[in-house]
């Protein structure tokens, strides 16, 4: 029978919700991608200007990937905090800290104008944005999971992982826009600056809906129990702690079904634009374009992959993205490297869909594999770990294998061996689907009495 905590919800109250957590990643996204494809287009030239274009490339990247190492430290403290007062105050919060480091990047004298205090500023914008986004993602997948029912959690909790490539497909739109709109030189002298300033504005939008939307009702019973216990003089650890003893090997599993996922995605939007304009040596409008219709297909696929977990599973609907970028793999430069701007375009859809198998269901498959007063904790940790190891490291290793070799192969190789790595960790996973969220651990297990002490 189902609990009334995973009940399913009117259609009106779960839209809501959806919308509220999708138009706030979409704006979180936007400002996260929006740096990174400056890093390949603008920050080299007047951020890290040296004498070889693709080591000020490189070096640009280096601080694109140090956002992702503020992502585990904000994963544990948002977390943290959410696990103890709620999802929907800590999105707030995380919206507010993106939008006003994207905003504040807008306005960033260059290194032309105050030196080497440039990058530095830059940089510490970067670590606030990771810091943001770590504890964004949890919150806005689980509190659509824990809204939802268990029969279409699925589909419905990968509304938010669409505010990837709908705040890609935003970030590129207006990059490409500008770059089609102006020259080359109005647009290193301020036209860069214009989408970033942009993000004031959708701040705004997300946070009047986000508001808007009441409490996970699956966090508010548990929260009324922990209440309960503390009551009678039981006291629970920090959910940190928690999920080190007790969820270990959830973590692991959710770093495993990232990392193929994670690597290609960046493989596939950021570092595509620095080899169709380096290596290459193409319009930046011809990767731009590609990768905004790769996105729009790619915003629609998510959801059908979802839905589809739903009646196949987490983990079949997962493998046939990871086997299929596992192959992609060496298709996909192949076909870039015929320098037509259909081909490439084409290269890269195929490639977000097979992306979006994996991606669609995972925020159900993750958010399933922790109880409740963990699961914030448990979630944004495996999530942001792997982003270090995976995203973070993606476009840097591959500007140097392509760097080091002069050829796409050796970065066909990473990318194949990535998502053979979520392959494996998926094959040995459990299946989740169909999940009652509000009856303790995922694994089935009790609760465990050590996370409780009395005082």
């Amino acid at each position: 029978m189902t609990s009334p905590a995973t009940a399913a919800p009117s259609s009106t109250g779960i839209r809501r919700v959806v919308a509220a957590s999708l138009i706030g990643t979409t704006v979180e996204w936007y400002d996260f991608f929006l740096y990174g494809s400056a890093a390949a287009l603008v920050f080299n030239t007047l951020f890290f200007p040296t004498a070889d274009p693709l080591v000020g490339t490189l070096i640009a990247f280096v601080t694109y990937a140090i956002g992702f190492l503020a992502r585990p430290l904000g994963g544990i403290v948002f977390g943290h905090f959410g696990d103890k007062l709620g999802r929907k105050k800590l999105l707030v919060l995380s919206l507010l800290l993106m939008g006003g480091a994207t905003f504040a990047m807008g306005l960033l004298p260059t290194y032309a104008s105050i030196g080497v205090g440039a990058p530095v500023l830059l940089t510490v914008l970067r670590l606030v944005q990771g810091f943001a986004l770590g504890g964004e993602w949890g919150g806005a997948v689980l509190i659509v999971s824990e809204h939802g029912g268990d029969r279409h959690r699925g589909f419905w909790s990968s509304w938010p992982q669409a505010g990837a490539p709908g705040g890609n497909l935003l970030a590129t739109g207006v990059l490409a826009l500008l770059a089609a709109v102006q020259s080359e030189e109005a647009f290193l002298a301020w036209g860069w600056r214009v989408p970033f300033l942009l993000s004031g504005v959708l701040v705004i939008v997300g946070l009047w809906i986000r508001i808007s939307v009441s409490e996970s009702p699956v966090f508010l019973a548990a929260q009324a129990k922990a209440e309960a216990e503390a009551a009678r003089g039981l006291k629970e650890k920090a959910p940190v702690v928690q999920v080190f003893r007790t969820s270990r090997r959830e973590v692991l599993t959710a770093i495993g079904t990232r990392f193929g996922e994670n690597i290609s995605y960046y493989v596939l939007t950021s570092f595509l634009l620095v080899y169709v304009t380096v290596h290459l040596g193409l319009a930046k409008s011809t990767a731009l374009n590609a990768v905004l219709i790769g996105s729009a297909v790619h915003f629609v696929a998510i959801p059908a992959w979802g839905a589809l977990s739903d009646r196949l599973g987490r983990r079949p609907v997962t493998l046939i993205g990871s086997v299929g970028m596992a192959l992609w793999a060496f298709v996909f430069f192949a076909l870039v490297d015929s320098g037509s701007a259909t081909v490439i375009t084409l290269a890269v859809t195929a490639g977000l869909l097979l992306h979006g198998a994996m991606y669609g269901p995972q925020a159900a498959f993750i958010s399933e594999m922790f109880d409740t007063k963990v699961r914030y904790s448990g979630a944004s940790m495996g999530s942001q770990l792997a982003s270090i190891v995976a995203g973070a490291l993606a476009p840097i290793v591959a500007v140097e294998l392509l760097a080091r070799y002069g050829s796409s192969v050796p970065v066909s190789v990473y990318l194949c061996a990535a998502a053979l790595v979520t392959t494996a960790t998926v094959l040995v996973a459990k299946e989740t689907r169909g999940r009652d969220l509000s009856a303790g651990r995922a694994a089935g297990a009790g609760a465990n009495s050590r996370d409780t002490v009395r005082v």
